[in-house]
């Protein structure tokens, strides 16, 4: 069993973040998601410019194994989602309302819901760089900008739990740790 998949058709530095806190650390190609080959995990995360295909080219294969991925959730998994980085998007193979806009800023951000997972910034007496808000979100807001636009949330789904994220910073290692924690072993 892995702590973590990170859904990324190349190298990126974001691995080595969970290595960094002692969390095992798979990538794996958004083609090979629901492949009977992938290990159980805790954990999967889509890294910051998953729909941007200046990026990365695993956008399609999310959109194509979307039910994969809440079946995961719903066995227990926690799926970590960061902000897509295109102009708008519309998280329509999950399966509650979810709508992000593209708006680069540095931005105070207040908590609204305490919780375990409000640790993705360690510091939020300073302005936090963003790389936009959820405009439509049915799930628990744990973090907002100045403005009241949701710039983290959570839902839970069967056994597990969704959490997005439209901060442009490196999570802090206890989020990592947290959101790991939060997963049951779960097969994709």
């Amino acid at each position: 069993m892995t702590d973590v998949m990170l859904v990324w058709d190349s190298p990126i530095l974001f691995e080595k973040l969970f290595t960094e806190h002692g969390l095992a650390c798979m990538r794996v190609d958004g083609a090979a998601l629901g492949t009977p080959f992938l290990p159980t995990s805790r954990c999967l995360v889509l890294p910051t410019g998953f729909a941007n295909t200046a990026y990365s080219k695993i956008h399609r294969s999310i959109g194509n194994k979307g039910k994969k991925l809440v079946n995961f959730v719903e066995k227990g998994g926690t799926l970590v989602i960061f902000g897509p980085l295109v102009q708008f998007y519309s998280f329509d193979w999950l399966p509650f309302e979810l709508e992000y806009f593209e708006e680069h800023e540095q931005l105070p951000l207040h908590q609204v819901n305490q919780g375990d997972i409000s640790c993705i910034i360690e510091d939020l007496s300073e302005p936090v760089e963003c790389d936009g808000y959820f405009s439509k979100a049915d799930a628990i807001v744990i973090l907002e900008n100045e403005r009241n636009q949701p710039v983290m949330v959570k839902k839970e789904i069967g056994k597990g739990l969704v959490v997005a994220s439209t901060i442009h910073e490196f999570p802090s290692g206890d989020f990592m740790k947290c959101v790991v924690e939060k997963g049951s072993p779960s097969k994709l």
